[in-house]
């Protein structure tokens, strides 16, 4: 063996020790002994929507309360039309009264100087199992309540006053809720929120993407009982949780397939899940517009890599071995860079439009897209902003 063949030996060996080893803690699953890496169903590409934004619809938005925010996932109204209000990066919901932004409430008990404010939205994670990170909101209609979604604290309610949120539930048939993510009320009262992962916190968001964990879930939690029962399990990050207009069925998000998924709770196939629309691109929440539309957001386009790695666990758990921070890790798998985009289906799961920020210049991500008087209100974990786009302006 030459010598150059010896060097590159010496090199692999060198490099796979390192992987094994992972001597200095670099790697994203080092915390994670039990890591497991599961394939993805991915849909044939023939199945994946091509449709495009060629207007760029989305940089036409206009861009609120920059620097006042810290990654407002959830935007939301209250049903005499005040807001915005929204849960922000530091565990409190916000509502805009006109003037300023106030605090509405708080979800966790245990806060402290920790949840100070800090220079950007990730720079809360470390601390958001002590300060709380609410990500849905809805209000129910009947009550006045605010039901909060809380990534570490379960299901909460708060009345219209606001202040400490009440936990409601926080564990399914004796598991733990481990991420609470979306949910959405019926007209009984009856709360249906989806636990994205029963291993993985928010905090370990790339593990769980990395991961494809099937541990997600969807449940109801029942007023009258206070029971928290499952109506669809082995999901791979299960997110947007949104009824259909007549409340017949419910569409939720399942992230890393990229689709939408419809659960139907009445009529004959009720009980039994399906699949409503396959989208082109990787999900976050969905909400219900008054026509009985749904409004996607959609974090990123399909790519190549993440599409590719999907199938091919064994290599997404090397991959995670390797010393690159999370962070890279998420924009390498969402293509190299931020992009918005948001797409409108019908009641029977066709696509009617996309609206896209190709490039992120204006809009840059979206979580949540809500349809409110004639206007799309954007909010996004991983941004200081909230975007509004005119549905006129089309």
């Amino acid at each position: 063996m030459g010598h150059p063949a010896q060097l590159l030996a010496t090199v692999i060996l060198l490099v796979s020790l390192y992987i094994g080893l992972d001597p200095f803690h670099h790697s994203t699953i080092h915390d994670f002994p039990n890591f497991v890496a599961f394939p993805v169903e991915v849909p044939s590409s023939d199945l994946v929507p091509v449709v495009k934004d060629a207007e760029n619809l989305l940089t036409r938005s206009e861009i609120l309360f920059r620097d006042q925010l810290q990654g407002p996932e959830s935007v939301t109204f209250d049903y005499n039309g005040k807001g915005p209000y929204t849960g922000v990066a530091d565990g409190r919901v916000l509502v805009w009264d006109g003037t300023e932004w106030k605090e509405f409430a708080v979800t966790s008990p245990n806060r402290s100087e920790l949840c100070n404010y800090k220079p950007n939205p990730r720079s809360y994670m470390p601390n958001e199992h002590i300060c709380g990170r609410p990500l849905g909101l809805r209000f129910d209609k009947n009550t006045g309540d605010m039901y909060i979604a809380d990534a570490y604290f379960g299901l909460l309610k708060v009345g219209p006053e606001g202040g400490l949120a009440t936990q409601l539930t926080a564990e399914a048939e004796g598991v733990p809720v481990r991420f609470a993510n979306d949910l959405d009320i019926d007209n009984e009262g009856n709360v249906y929120f989806s636990d994205s992962s029963t291993i993985y916190e928010r905090r370990n968001f790339m593990q769980l993407v990395f991961s494809g964990d099937p541990s997600g879930r969807v449940l109801k939690y029942d007023p009258v009982t206070k029971q928290t029962t499952v109506i669809a399990r082995n999901i791979q990050f299960p997110n947007g949780v949104t009824l259909s207009k007549d409340g017949s069925f419910l569409v939720f998000a399942e992230g890393p397939v990229g689709r939408l998924n419809r659960h139907w709770l009445k009529g004959e196939k009720a009980g039994t899940t399906e699949l409503f629309a396959i989208l082109p691109g990787h999900p976050d929440n969905v909400r219900t517009s008054e026509a009985g539309t749904f409004w996607v957001a959609i974090h990123c386009r399909r790519h190549w890599y993440s599409a590719y790695i999907s199938t091919r666990p064994l290599l997404r758990h090397l991959i995670m071995k390797l010393p690159i921070p999370a962070f890279y890790q998420y924009i390498t798998y969402i293509g190299g860079r931020l992009q918005a985009m948001v797409a409108e289906y019908s009641p029977q799961g066709e696509l009617i439009r996309v609206l896209e920020d190709i490039d992120g210049k204006v809009v840059r991500a979206v979580s949540e897209v809500d349809e409110h008087e004639g206007k799309l209100w954007m909010g996004s974990v991983l941004m200081n902003f909230i975007a509004v786009y005119d549905l006129g302006s089309s």
